[in-house]
């Protein structure tokens, strides 16, 4: 047996991006990042939400964006299925606005040339 076997074990925290979403500035670089990233589902989007609600407080939230705070939850997880209303709703709330802007042009391969 080691000098460390009888040492107690650190406690792992668990990783909670709320935590570190502290300004305006940086939850819309979050959200921004998580419609940049999404597969095209909306499950990263309503994620991302949801971890910015936990992070100015859920049941505020819920009451600012007229949802019942339980499906908020259920919604905002991942695994929800939230409205567009909803998502309006809630982004509206958290003090921030969706904008749409033209997706960049990506480079096409030049056609086949004929001899």
């Amino acid at each position: 047996m080691t000098a460390l076997a009888n040492e107690p074990i650190e406690q792992l925290i668990p990783w909670d991006s709320a935590r570190y979403l502290t300004t305006p500035e940086i939850q819309a670089e979050y959200l921004a990042a998580a419609i940049e990233e999404d597969g095209g589902d909306g499950k990263n989007i309503a994620r991302a939400l949801g971890v910015l609600a936990r992070a100015q407080g859920m049941s505020g939230l819920a009451e600012t964006a007229g949802v019942n705070r339980q499906a908020l939850y259920k919604s905002l997880s991942g695994k929800g299925a939230p409205s567009l209303a909803t998502l309006l709703r809630v982004t509206r709330a958290l003090g921030m606005e969706l904008t749409a802007r033209p997706k960049p042009a990506t480079p096409h391969a030049a056609p086949p040339v004929s001899i």
